[in-house]
């Protein structure tokens, strides 16, 4: 069995762009898509690329978001590439600390040094705003980080 390691890091949205396409099916929530630029530091350091689609009402703070990531960079001193897939969802009421609902690295997306990577992870965003990123990882044989998880 291989060993679990905990990578983990914050992270800042260098860029958000929304995509001008919605759907031709109106339902209860606005739908929409974008792209973000994430930069990452601590354990996890570098950047991704994201697929970001919701349904999500702002005033009420009710909705779903689905992102899908290109991660580039570094995890615990190995470098490589990942994807990972996330969501979560929100049922109303204050906007207040979040934590994704779902977070998988999505099989057989690593490469170099991350060839093999398995696991999940989470997203949390805190009442300040700021953001978190936690990878529970597996890689196959000797493979390991270089740098502590902090």
């Amino acid at each position: 069995m291989m060993q679990t390691h905990i990578a983990r890091s914050t992270f800042t949205v260098a860029s958000f762009e929304p995509v001008d396409w919605s759907p031709d099916i109106s339902t209860g929530l606005p739908t929409g898509h974008a792209h973000l630029v994430k930069e990452f530091t601590g354990s996890i350091q570098g950047r991704a690329v994201t697929q970001f689609s919701y349904a999500y009402d702002e005033s009420s703070n009710t909705g779903t978001y689905l992102a899908l990531e290109s991660f580039d960079g570094r995890v615990d001193g190995l470098g490589g590439a990942f994807n990972v897939v996330h969501s979560s969802t929100v049922e109303g009421g204050p906007p207040g600390p979040s934590l994704s609902d779902f977070c998988q690295i999505v099989p057989g997306s690593g490469t170099r040094e991350l060839s093999g990577i398995a696991g999940t992870g989470a997203v949390r965003v805190d009442v300040d705003g700021s953001h978190h990123f936690e990878l529970n990882y597996q890689l196959p044989g000797s493979k390991q980080g270089h740098a502590p998880s902090s």
